[in-house]
C-alpha cells in the first residue's frame, strides 16, 4: 500500500552508485517517501537522485537503479496513469481520416 515500508530500514547498504554513494536503501527510502507523498506521482530515476539531493554522474549504474526500483512494490505506475496509450494503429487512422 501506498505510504508502507517495502523493506528500505532493513537492508543492507549495498551501493548501487558509487559515483554519489546511492546505496540500495536510499532508492528504496525514496521511493517510499514519494509514494506516500503523492500517491499518483510517477517515479523516475531522476526524480530519485533529485529526492536524495544528488545528481546522476556517469550512468554505469542504471541498468541497476531501475532494477532496484523496479523490485519495490511502491515503485509500479499508479493505476490512474495505466494504459494511457492507444492502440497500435490508431494513430494511423486518424491519420487516415484527416
Amino acid at each position: 500500500a501506498p505510504g508502507t515500508t517495502t523493506g528500505g530500514e532493513g537492508l543492507a547498504a549495498m551501493s548501487i552508485c558509487h559515483c554519489t554513494q546511492v546505496s540500495e536503501r536510499d532508492i528504496m527510502s525514496a521511493i517510499d517517501g514519494m509514494r506516500a507523498s503523492d500517491p499518483d506521482t510517477i517515479i523516475t530515476v531522476g526524480k530519485i537522485y533529485h529526492a536524495l539531493g544528488k545528481k546522476a554522474d556517469c550512468g554505469g549504474c542504471v541498468s541497476l537503479f531501475v532494477s532496484t526500483m523496479r523490485s519495490n512494490p511502491n515503485f509500479k505506475v499508479p493505476a490512474v496513469l495505466q494504459n494511457l496509450r492507444e492502440a497500435p494503429g490508431v494513430e494511423a487512422e486518424k491519420k487516415a481520416a484527416r
